[in-house]
């Protein structure tokens, strides 16, 4: 049946011409394998294997996957039968082969990680030529469909292991997304034509998964939490246990480097030293129900925290802080909580790429207005995260916002990547009732009132606004001698706007903020990171 896994088929099987150890095939479209006894990378030529090249190891990235798992995707079965692991400046990541069984027809699909979520994608035909030449953040037109360009990157070939549509090979890889939310990889091999594929963003949970790793205990290992996992902090020797199977880079709980981790169970690759701050308002490990925009509630866990700045083009200039949570659920990927001065959102990495415009850009058949342009930079970290943190890593961030104020969207460009994620605003009340927090109120108070006004009530609301903030500062003046007061009781004395307000109080006069950004995130990671 169309919903169920590839049935048995007739197997071919040949020896391993360097070890003589069985190698079989499921497919007669895969091309190539990986000898799982002697790791010689094979070539199948109708009847005859012949080595040309020898694969590493596997580095067990705890990955719930495994070959021979099976599941099922737009009504029609599949089987894990290879995987491909590659890397780049970007970080590492998987691309697990699909063997698809559609009326007979079997067609070569993959599973790859797509900033901390999974695309499922089909390859095709391609029957004009692919472009030269592109270049980043721009659009172009293939395959009858309008396209952003959203990375290109050289992709190395780590390891590989089963059966493969062809020999993995290193490469340019250039991935475009699109307004239908779908992804786009064109694989420029120079051994043959270029490979395309198409897909979109799935959730594991959606697959039907069977036969996924499971530990000793009859756990998933994507639910077993790295247990007895660890690894030394190569800045004070500490014990470092990552809790997420997706961590490429976390921070050390006793002296707060930032530490890349490695492949696998080798050392650590090395660490960035940042001072001591301020706790974050929301506890790493602190639970929360939320619902992202379209989606039910669920349970998000705080993983990890980082606090971000803009960099004004003039030194004169206000700055702007915000801080972001990482969440994770264990069957919704990651998501962001942005805690800014105009108040609280929740957003997260989106599959496609909306449609930019002169003053804003489209997406899902919703208008955003384009808001602004600056470079942002993250200045302290905590927890764990998916991507290669870099702090201080200039960032060319654009936010937008719908005409209620409601929905928001990001684009971020950083080297040879854009990522777009795309949210909505949440009530003070709503963060702190979900993470049963108790702190003080006024640091709850940040609603995103400035996004809902439109028009006359736009200006209105502005002259209200400055007319208030001159008669508080007023009352603060009189009453203390410390004009930062407010910042002070709402972010802490050791935050960066209070820090700020000081400097300034010494210099020019009391500090106001611009209100800035909404933020943006900060990840890494195209259709296969």
């Amino acid at each position: 049946m169309a919903d169920q896994a590839p049935a048995a088929q007739r197997r071919w099987r040949a020896a391993c011409p360097n070890c003589g150890a069985p190698v079989e095939f499921a497919s007669a479209a895969s091309a190539s394998a990986v000898c799982s006894f002697c790791r010689s990378t094979l070539l199948r030529d109708g009847e005859r294997l012949s080595k040309i090249g020898q694969s590493a190891e596997i580095f067990d990235d705890y990955s719930p996957l495994q070959l021979g798992a099976t599941g099922r995707w737009m009504g029609t079965g599949f089987a894990v039968i290879g995987r491909v692991q590659r890397g780049s400046e970007l970080g590492s990541w998987n691309e697990w082969h699909l063997l698809f069984d559609a009326g007979g027809q079997h067609r070569a699909g993959w599973l790859s990680e797509d900033n901390g979520q999974f695309v499922v994608s089909l390859e095709a035909p391609l029957d004009e030529a692919p472009p030269a030449d592109p270049l980043v953040g721009l659009p172009l037109t293939l395959a009858g469909q309008r396209w952003q360009v959203a990375a290109i990157v050289d992709a190395a070939v780590r390891a590989a292991e089963g059966e493969l549509p062809r020999v993995p090979k290193a490469g340019r890889v250039v991935e475009l997304r699109n307004e239908r939310d779908e992804v786009g990889s064109l694989e420029y091999r120079d051994d043959g034509p270029v490979v395309w594929s198409v897909g979109r963003g799935v959730q594991l949970a959606d697959l039907a998964l069977q036969g996924l790793r499971t530990t000793a205990e009859g756990e998933s290992v994507a639910e077993a939490k790295f247990k007895g996992r660890a690894i030394a902090c190569p800045s004070c020797g500490s014990p470092l246990e990552p809790k997420l199977s997706q961590t490429k880079s976390m921070v050390c709980g006793q002296c707060t480097a930032v530490v890349d981790l490695p492949e696998g169970d080798a050392k650590a690759l090395g660490f960035t030293a940042q001072s001591p701050e301020s706790p974050p308002l929301i506890p790493l490990g602190r639970t929360g129900t939320l619902a992202l925009a379209g989606e039910k509630s669920q349970g998000w866990t705080v993983v990890g925290y980082q606090e971000r700045c803009d960099i004004p083009d003039d030194a004169e200039e206000d700055q702007s802080f915000w801080r972001e949570y990482l969440l994770f659920n264990r069957l919704a990927g990651f998501a962001f909580l942005v805690d800014t001065n105009e108040g609280w959102s929740l957003v997260r990495a989106l599959t496609g790429a909306p449609t930019p415009s002169r003053d804003g850009a489209t997406w899902q058949g919703r208008a955003y207005a384009k808001r602004w342009t600056y470079q942002a930079k993250t200045t302290y970290v905590l927890g764990e995260f998916y991507w290669p943190v870099r702090l201080n890593d200039h960032v060319e961030v654009t936010d937008y916002a719908s005409p209620d104020g409601q929905y928001l969207l990001s684009r971020e460009k950083q080297g040879p990547e854009v990522t777009w994620s795309g949210g909505q605003t949440l009530p003070a009340a709503t963060v702190q009732q979900a993470f049963g927090l108790s702190a003080a109120a006024a640091q709850f108070t940040r609603d995103a009132s400035a996004f809902k006004s439109s028009g006359g009530n736009l200006l209105r609301n502005i002259v209200i606004g400055l007319f208030l903030i001159v008669l508080l500062f007023s009352m603060l003046r009189a009453c203390s001698s410390d004009d930062c007061q407010q910042y002070k009781n709402s972010f802490g004395e050791n935050s960066n706007e209070y820090r700020q307000c000081r400097a300034n109080a010494r210099g020019t006069g009391a500090y106001i903020p611009s209100g800035g950004s909404y933020g943006g995130y900060s990840s890494s990671g195209g259709s296969h990171k």
